[in-house]
This record gives C-alpha cells, sequence and structure tokens, in this order.
C-alpha cells in the first residue's frame, strides 16, 4: 500500500516533527556541500506555509566518543538554513532536556525549532542507532505529528525515524524529498518503461551482490565498470595484473555470468598504467596521475599493468547498449574518475544519460552522484539520489524501516 505524504496530514497550528538528512560535509566547521539542506526546504518551506510549527532534526557524522562532539556539532547547519529560509530558526544545544522542550512549548506558527545532532545520543549507548524505545517515545512527546524526509537513513532503524513513526501510527508521513526518492528508485526497479539498462561501477562486487542478483532479474542489461569488472575478467580467466580484483568471489562472479544468459556487458578494453606497488602506497592519486597510461583489450593485460579505465572502444560500446533505453540506473563510477586522465569513462556515462531522449535517468548516490555533480550534469538527469547505502539497499529489493514505518494511507 501507499504511504502517507506530507500533503494528508493536518498540518495548522501543528507541531511538526521532522527527520531531515543534514548529513552534510564539513571542514574545521564550514559546511563544503549544502545539497543536502537544499533538498529539504520543498519540504520545510511547505509545513511553514500550511502554518505549522516546524521541529527539525538530524545526525551529523559518527559519535563514538566524547572527542566526536564538537566536530559533529549541527549548530553550523542551522545558521546555515536560517539563510535559506524565510523563517527564525532557533537552534537548541541539546538532545533533550528543559531547555529543548521550553523552545517548543514556546514557538509561534511559522518558525522552526532545531536540535542538536541526533546521534550525541549514541555516546552512552548508542541510544539513536540502537533504536532505543525510551528516546523514540521522548521524541515523538515533543510534537504533533511526525514527517521523515531523511532518505539518507532511511535503511536504518534509528529512534528518530522507525522509534518516533511507532507513536504515530496514523500521523507519519514521508516528506517530499523521501516520496521522490520512493518515486523514482522503487519505480524503476519494480515497474520500469522498458528498455530498462542498470549501470553498476565502484570498487567492489562484494558491495553490490545483492544489487547485481535483483537487477539481473528485472533489468534487459546489466553494465559492469569501474574496479570491480576485473573480478568479472578473472571469473572469465584473463589476466589482470595488478587491477583490483577480489579473488574470494571470483567464482560468484562466474556463476552470475552464466546465470545472466547475455545480460551482463562487460568491458572490451581498458585504460592501464605500471606503477610500483611503493610509489601507490606512498600517493596513490599523485603516482597515478603522472604515470604513462596505455589502452589494452582486456585479454592483453600485463602482469604488471593496472586497468584505471574504461577504454574508447568500451566507450562506444556502452553508448550503443544505451541507445534506446528507456530507463537506467547508475550506481558507482567507471574509473578512478577523481584523477581527470581516468575519469573518461565516468564522463562519457554522464555525457550519454544526459542526451539519452525520452529515458528516466536516475543516479543512486554515492560516488557517481558525486562525480556526476561535480561535472556539471546533476540538472541533466531525472533524479539523483541523496542516499548511497539507502539507494543500493533499494536496488537490492529491500524494505527500507524508516520508509516501512510511515502511515498507510
Amino acid at each position: 500500500m501507499a504511504k502517507k505524504s506530507i500533503k494528508d496530514l493536518e498540518l495548522k497550528g501543528k507541531k511538526v516533527l521532522i527527520r531531515v538528512d543534514f548529513n552534510v560535509p564539513m571542514k574545521d566547521g564550514v559546511i563544503t556541500d549544502d545539497n543536502r539542506i537544499v533538498q529539504a526546504l520543498p519540504t520545510i518551506n511547505y509545513a511553514l506555509e500550511q502554518g505549522a510549527k516546524v521541529i527539525l532534526f538530524s545526525h551529523l557524522g559518527r559519535v563514538k566518543e566524547e572527542k566526536d562532539l564538537a566536530k559533529n556539532n549541527i549548530a553550523p547547519v542551522a545558521e546555515k538554513l536560517a539563510t535559506m529560509v524565510n523563517a527564525p530558526v532557533k537552534f537548541v544545544n541539546a538532545t533533550r532536556g528543559k531547555e529543548l522542550e521550553d523552545a517548543i512549548n514556546n514557538m509561534n506558527v511559522g518558525e522552526i525549532v532545531m536540535f542538536q545532532n541526533t546521534r550525541y545520543e549514541d555516546l552512552e549507548g548508542k541510544k539513536e542507532s540502537k533504536n532505543d524505545p525510551e528516546l523514540g517515545a521522548y521524541w515523538a512527546s515533543l510534537g504533533d505529528v511526525f514527517v521523515n524526509d531523511a532518505f539518507g537513513t532511511a535503511h536504518r532503524a534509528h529512534a528518530s525515524n522507525q522509534g518516533i513513526a511507532s507513536h504515530f501510527p496514523n500521523d507519519s508521513a514521508a516528506g517530499f524529498l523521501l516520496e521522490k526518492e520512493i518515486k523514482f528508485i522503487g519505480g524503476a526497479v519494480d515497474e520500469p518503461v522498458r528498455p530498462f539498462v542498470a549501470i553498476l561501477g565502484g570498487a567492489k562486487v562484494s558491495d553490490k551482490i545483492s544489487v547485481i542478483e535483483n537487477l539481473l532479474d528485472k533489468a534487459d542489461k546489466v553494465m559492469i565498470c569501474g574496479a570491480m569488472a576485473y573480478t568479472f575478467f578473472k571469473a572469465q580467466g584473463l589476466e589482470v595484473g595488478k587491477s583490483k580484483c577480489e579473488p574470494d568471489f571470483v567464482d560468484y562472479a562466474k556463476g552470475l555470468l552464466e546465470k545472466a544468459n547475455g545480460k551482463i556487458v562487460l568491458p572490451v578494453d581498458v585504460v592501464s598504467v605500471e606503477v610500483s606497488d611503493e610509489d601507490c602506497a606512498a600517493d596513490f592519486f599523485g603516482t597515478i596521475a603522472k604515470a604513462d597510461t596505455k589502452v589494452v583489450k582486456v585479454n592483453e593485460i600485463a602482469p604488471a599493468a593496472q586497468g584505471l579505465d574504461c577504454g574508447p572502444a568500451t566507450i562506444e560500446n556502452f553508448k550503443n547498449e544505451l541507445a534506446g533505453a528507456k530507463t537506467v540506473v547508475w550506481n558507482g563510477p567507471a574509473g578512478v574518475f577523481e584523477v581527470e586522465k581516468f575519469a573518461v569513462g565516468t564522463k562519457s556515462i554522464c555525457e550519454t544519460l544526459a542526451n539519452l531522449e525520452g529515458a528516466t535517468t536516475i543516479i543512486g548516490g554515492g560516488d557517481s552522484a558525486a562525480a556526476a555533480i561535480s561535472m556539471g550534469y546533476e540538472s541533466k538527469f531525472s533524479h539523483i539520489s541523496t542516499g548511497g547505502g539507502a539507494s543500493l539497499e533499494y536496488l537490492e529489493g529491500k524494505t527500507l524501516p524508516g520508509v516501512a514505518c510511515l502511515s498507510e494511507k
């Protein structure tokens, strides 16, 4: 059944608890990328427009010991938010207690109270991350309705999502961002317009076992690139040299290739370098950036070589496979995109998808999202997910606790 949307809740005059994902990158207390705040604004602004009192909370980083508190203080996020909304934002440096309760009880309609990092509660007994029932009940007591708009943590059952929602059986709903993620990623996997092509890159086959299996059942083609391709080459009996490879998963990759019945599309050539292990250990990116490159067929990789990107023939091949696709899901870069000369494969996927007419194109978060944004293709995709781990689990076909806990329509 469909989950309630924020539009299904009566918000006027209500204290609206909104779990947002403000887990933004910070350096020395300064936010380096505010995309997650921007993505939450439609839900926050809608609640304000409906005459609500808005109570915001999020995690930031991981809190395991006392020294983690200062670097994961979420106050700078509240300050940034105050410059992005047309409403007063009061920050409360606490996750519970009289100061927080008073701030909420004294709120006027159209105001925002944001409280401290929910993971401060992890310092003693991991109360947030282990979904402590008393903490979930306490946070629920602070509001009248609950909205989850944090897709980035929807694959976790925490006190700040499932714990709170359990106290609002009829009054918990998805915010606009969470709704969008469900619509695009869930829709692509469960009801794709065909042809449906999945592109899976990144470093490890082991990270994407369930994704590959689920998508092999649902997609028309599964294109595999990035370092994980070398485990598949090894499964075909090819030499992979010093390329990243997972020996423990070679037999598994072999089984997938047999099961796939031609659905899996692998690179046919790669861009390789020959560098010493010592230099790579000292400065991997610096070493490969200076190294001479050589394009070789996948059956000609030298024992001393390391493959770092797709070659030109693979890029053409992938373009042909994507031609005419109506649904494309992409997760994981095609090479070491952080170094310009090994970003060609990733960039070509971006360009091809950006120019694919009449197709729904979705990036499942993580490094491929970072690559597309850094290369200026953000606006060219139908949807770029804000949750790496959550989108992966969704692509695996798993039920996400942060979605399952919300009220049915």
